[in-house]
């Protein structure tokens, strides 16, 4: 089934029944298509898009953005979902990587998207399109697309470098969507909050899409706050939230949410990073729930990998699970290529029918990133305790080798995560002329330290190894991060 059959099929099965609403407007399944539908006949004869054709959306989360998204899949075209936070420099680096023919924007994106457009690439403010003004002119062929059809860039966050593409057919979506609904149990009847960005594959490929397959209700809004979460979940009665973990414990330390009627949430989900004991209590607490799901994977799989249950977080918090999700394999391997031993490091290498098909005119990459027997490797380092539980200790490109040991910065920074002053931590290697690197930490203060690097080293020290240790220290407002929540470690 292609995605576009998907909306398709709803019109027809749910036509009345409520889509999409952002709070203040609301499509029906029907009204749904026939926007996705008007829009793609414009799109044709205004524009010329063509099958095959790459398509940038640049738009926050939106009625507009579902539909533009939508009529893409119509045209049988490539939709390039792209991140709106991103500069004037880093968006013509995707667009052009792309070979996007056009872009799909909305005002609230104009200050970073204007000059490119300005500079040639056709463009059109969806906000500003209006639906009766279609051209008269011949009716949009039948579809041809298969479900081995391309579908679908999405640039990686590119938390250490450039971004890539990564492409997927529909059947690739079809999959990840149907693992979701069946894990996360999406009915007709769910109502699913979407606040974190489209862009990103967890909120597009596993729960927009999971929604669609379902025929439930979505409710979006263009940004995260606590408030919104909050507001959202109480007066729309949602019963599915997708957020990485700082959505939660934000959230979690609002005032409000004491006040705020939650319980017509029946999954809470997580993904991004997994959650430390301490952190998931807390969150637990403040929510008034203990139906939290960890979801492990990485773009290039679906996203999908393992799942972490609610009756797993109480003894297994800070896990990504011990079972791999519906349609999926996950294993451990060595350098060497062996299967590593109970609690022996090795990288997470995933098999699914969710995965992509290559990364975007890049085969060396493509061919780097799958085994000779077609895993894909995750460049995530991870050990497996006695019970079965995966628990990541780093990503491959982020450890730090020093003197020839390996040092997993994820321990550091979850033992500084303990110190009750600290709020959040990233470690890094720095350059070292003895040692080849030194560790580095970055911390984020509740409130001011006095000799703080002396008292973080000395705290650490009764938790970790000597050469685990920090030998430099700096305090930051905040860790910079991606719109998904991942810490930008390269600039770091």
């Amino acid at each position: 089934m292609t995605i576009y059959q998907m909306l398709s099929r709803n019109a027809r099965k749910f036509d009345d029944q409520v889509a999409l609403s952002d709070d203040q407007r609301e499509l029906s399944w029907q009204q749904l298509h026939e926007r996705a539908e008007q829009l793609a006949h414009w799109l044709r004869h205004e524009y010329g898009v063509q099958p095959g054709d790459r398509v940038a959306l640049v738009l926050p989360n939106s009625l507009e953005f579902v539909i533009g998204f939508f009529a893409v899949q119509r045209l049988e075209a490539i939709a390039v979902p792209i991140n709106v936070r991103l500069t004037t420099a880093e968006l013509e680096y995707i667009i052009a990587d792309a070979q996007a023919t056009m872009v799909i924007t909305a005002a609230a994106t104009d200050a970073a998207i204007s000059p490119i457009i300005e500079a040639g690439l056709p463009g059109l403010w969806l906000d500003r399109w209006d639906a009766d003004t279609v051209p008269d002119a011949p009716q949009l062929p039948e579809m041809e697309a298969t479900e081995t059809s391309a579908a679908l860039i999405l640039y990686t966050s590119g938390t250490t470098g450039r971004p890539k593409g990564v492409l997927f057919q529909h059947r690739a979506i079809h999959a990840v969507a149907t693992m979701i609904a069946m894990e996360m149990k999406m009915t007709p009847e769910s109502k699913l909050l979407h606040l974190m960005p489209f862009t990103h594959s967890a909120p597009l490929n596993l729960f927009l899409m999971a929604g669609t397959l379902v025929g439930a209700s979505h409710v979006v809004a263009p940004t995260f706050t606590p408030q919104l979460l909050l507001n959202l979940v109480q007066k729309h009665r949602i019963t599915h939230f997708f957020g990485a973990p700082v959505a939660y414990l934000l959230t979690a330390q609002d005032p409000a949410i004491a006040d705020t009627d939650l319980s017509s949430v029946t999954h809470w989900i997580y993904g991004g990073a997994a959650m430390s004991t301490e952190h998931t209590q807390q969150v637990q607490k403040a929510f008034g729930s203990d139906q939290f799901y960890c979801v492990y994977g990485l773009t290039e799989a679906g996203p999908s990998g393992t799942l972490l249950l609610p009756d797993e977080h109480g003894e297994k918090a800070g896990s990504v699970g011990r079972r791999a999700a519906f349609g999926t394999e996950v294993r451990l391997r060595t350098e060497e290529g062996y299967a590593p031993v109970i609690n022996e490091p090795g990288e997470v290498e995933i098999s699914s029918d969710g995965m992509m098909q290559c990364y975007w005119r890049n085969p060396q990459a493509t061919t780097d990133t799958f085994t000779a027997d077609g895993w894909l490797k995750t460049g995530d380092i991870a050990v497996r305790d006695e019970e079965g539980f995966y628990w990541i200790k780093d990503r491959k490109k982020d450890i730090i080798i020093s003197g020839g040991v390996n040092i997993y910065p994820r321990e550091i920074e979850d033992a500084l995560a303990t110190h009750p002053q600290v709020a959040e931590a990233a470690v890094v290697g720095v350059p070292h002329d003895q040692w080849g690197e030194t560790v580095k930490a970055f911390v984020v203060l509740r409130e001011p330290m006095a000799d703080m690097a002396d008292e973080l080293r000395r705290y650490l020290s009764e938790r970790l190894a000597d050469y685990k240790l920090p030998r430099l220290f700096a305090e930051l407002d905040e860790l910079p991060r991606n719109a998904n929540g991942k810490v930008l470690k390269h600039e770091l």
